[in-house]
């Protein structure tokens, strides 16, 4: 009987750690064909590309998860490529070629290792305010690219918010929150992947569903070191890539705060600094695998919220699947097959859940004027740059990379205006 049960946790564990991949593996593919587009590489290049990037995921994780005495924060967080990447990347290669690229990867991670101490002593820095508004800001910034992919993907196509992939994207949702209200057990904590499995089904059914990928993917793929090139090294690369890097480490605070507060541990200044040294490992690995740097990613808390399984075992079978998914790109092209509005009607539960999750910490927050301004001002900025980074198009090209991100302007302004708003020592200078 014992063999039974433990039979029956190994699959219970195995499928939630496949709703934790299929619910992050959009965004993995996602930046790697964004920067494998934007550099022209070919159908080979972007297969490597796309299955040493899923493959580097699962690696990144496990550092993350495995607590050693140097890394790994211990929590159910899954990491994969920011979207802060993207933008200095493709400036980069284009500029400077893809070797420079991979130089400033390495070059951050080794910064992020440097400095993962002295940042973790910064804690006082991040109070809930601040998290609480970054975790806020991360939800609902994400909400546009849910939409996005729901209405199809591509806003410029002629099908874009069609009735096919308006049907299939909110059955998606409406599937995902209907096991969540009525679902009981182990059925309410697939709900995500019930949802995704219904609209792909669906799709299916509709004929919107084509396997050509899947046929055409090789079985093998082995990584290979320096597979484009030795990385070469300059200094505006590396500046760049550093301060997309710092973002990350702020939004990866965000991050951690919010699962500790959902999974009931209370973080340290010690848990902070492996779980940075985990990411500065995991980006200097990406730099010689010629993949991308690695960074917690925001939908792993609505998955933990919504699923209400917060051990790690489910989450070390997600990473394993990352990496046998990276080995046998065949299979990994079968998550491919999932509609881009079946993902995004999936994203818009989930981003939704991590954007309540930010207004739950700050339901903690002493709300006087002072916090209700850092609110206010870090959120309305964030979101404000968001929807209209056209804003800063006179700006030279370095600095509409900065300031059109939203994440980047938001926690630096919630920083910010903690320190002068609530800084004890400098309120009374101030004052005298």
């Amino acid at each position: 009987m014992e063999t039974v049960h433990n039979d029956r946790s190994v699959v219970k564990n195995l499928i939630l750690g496949f709703q934790h991949l299929l619910a992050m593996y959009s965004g993995d593919i996602l930046v790697p064909l964004l920067i494998g587009g934007a550099l022209h590489f070919s159908a080979a290049q972007m297969t490597y590309l796309v299955s040493m990037d899923i493959f580097m995921c699962g690696i990144a994780t496990l550092l993350q998860l495995k607590r050693t005495a140097i890394t790994g924060i211990g929590l159910p967080v899954v990491l994969g490529c920011a979207v802060e990447y993207v933008a200095p990347l493709q400036s980069i290669g284009n500029h400077f070629g893809w070797t420079y690229m991979y130089g400033g990867i390495i070059a951050a991670g080794i910064f992020i290792l440097l400095v993962a101490g002295p940042f973790a002593n910064l804690r006082r820095f991040f109070p809930p305010v601040v998290t609480g508004s970054l975790i806020t800001l991360i939800g609902f910034t994400l909400i546009p690219v849910a939409f996005q992919n729901l209405g199809g993907g591509n806003a410029a196509a002629k099908s874009f918010g069609s009735p096919i992939n308006l049907t299939l994207g909110f059955t998606t949702a409406l599937v995902i929150v209907i096991f969540n209200i009525w679902g009981r057990g182990f059925i309410k904590q697939i709900a995500i992947l019930i949802g995704i499995l219904v609209g792909t089904l669906l799709a299916i059914a509709l004929g919107k569903v084509g396997f050509a990928p899947v046929s055409a993917a090789h079985w093998l793929q082995l990584p290979r070191p320096f597979y484009f090139g030795v990385p070469r090294f300059e200094w505006s690369s590396i500046a760049t890539m550093i301060l997309a890097a710092v973002t990350c480490m702020i939004e990866s605070t965000g991050v951690y705060f919010a699962l500790a507060e959902i999974t009931g541990r209370d973080l340290d200044t010690k848990d902070l600094k492996h779980g940075y040294r985990s990411e500065g490992i995991a980006a200097i690995l990406g730099g010689i695998f010629n993949t991308f740097p690695y960074s917690t990613f925001s939908q792993n808390v609505g998955i933990v919220q919504l699923s209400g399984i917060k051990k790690l075992r489910p989450v070390y079978y997600s990473a394993f699947l990352l990496i046998v998914l990276g080995l046998i790109p065949k299979f990994g092209a079968i998550a491919t097959l999932i509609p881009a509005s079946v993902l995004g009607g999936a994203m818009l539960v989930m981003f939704g859940m991590v954007g309540a999750q930010g207004i739950k910490m700050l339901m903690k927050v002493e709300l006087n004027n002072r916090n209700l301004l850092i609110i206010a001002v870090s959120v309305g900025l964030g979101l404000g740059v968001t929807t209209q980074p056209a804003l800063f198009q006179f700006l030279p090209a370095e600095a509409q990379t900065i300031l059109s991100n939203g994440m980047v302007v938001g926690s630096f302004v919630a920083v910010i205006l903690n320190i002068l708003l609530n800084n004890t020592s400098l309120q009374h200078k101030v004052e005298e």
